[in-house]
């Protein structure tokens, strides 16, 4: 069974996962909005993990026999000045879910659930993927700059993901 503030703090990193969704489904309109199929198609693959996250603490409640609320999800940016920013925000926002994810970690260590920290460790690996992918992502726009062509070329990548 979870503590009540065990339950609350997952509570409030579901809705850190929904708003991850949604803000990388916005950016998945941005991209469609300058005709950036391959990048949006990036995005929304992100919104569709996101999404799968936030189910997966959702489940993990629900199996400790506590209880989801769900809160307002506050509105995503909705423009970037370039691709580059857009994944800038993206790489940010990831940081700062892994943070989200560490405190968590350290509060079911306080609180000695073992549990919820193993369930966690699973978050913290994925923590290290999305990072690396949206920083890799990062570093090829910086060496791009603003060439059209390069731009398409990792459009064309980014749609097979």
């Amino acid at each position: 069974m979870l503590s009540k503030r065990m339950e609350e703090a997952l509570n409030e990193q579901i809705n850190l996962e929904l708003f991850s969704a949604y803000l990388y489904l916005s950016m998945a309109t941005y991209f469609d909005s300058i005709n950036f199929p391959g990048f949006s198609h990036w995005m929304k693959k992100q919104f569709e993990e996101e999404i799968g996250h936030a189910m997966k603490l959702y489940n993990y409640v629900y199996d400790r026999r506590g209880r989801v609320i769900l809160k307002e999800i506050k509105a995503p940016k909705t423009e970037w000045k370039s691709p580059l920013e857009a994944f800038e925000d993206a790489y940010n926002h990831e940081r700062y879910i892994s943070e989200s994810i560490y405190k968590l970690v350290d509060l079911a260590k306080e609180e000695g659930d073992k549990a919820t920290e193993n369930m966690l460790q699973w978050f913290v690996e994925e923590q290290v993927e999305e990072e690396a992918s949206t920083y890799n992502i990062v570093e090829k726009l910086r060496m791009i700059k603003d060439h059209p062509q390069g731009l398409f070329m990792l459009d064309r990548e980014l749609a097979k993901r």
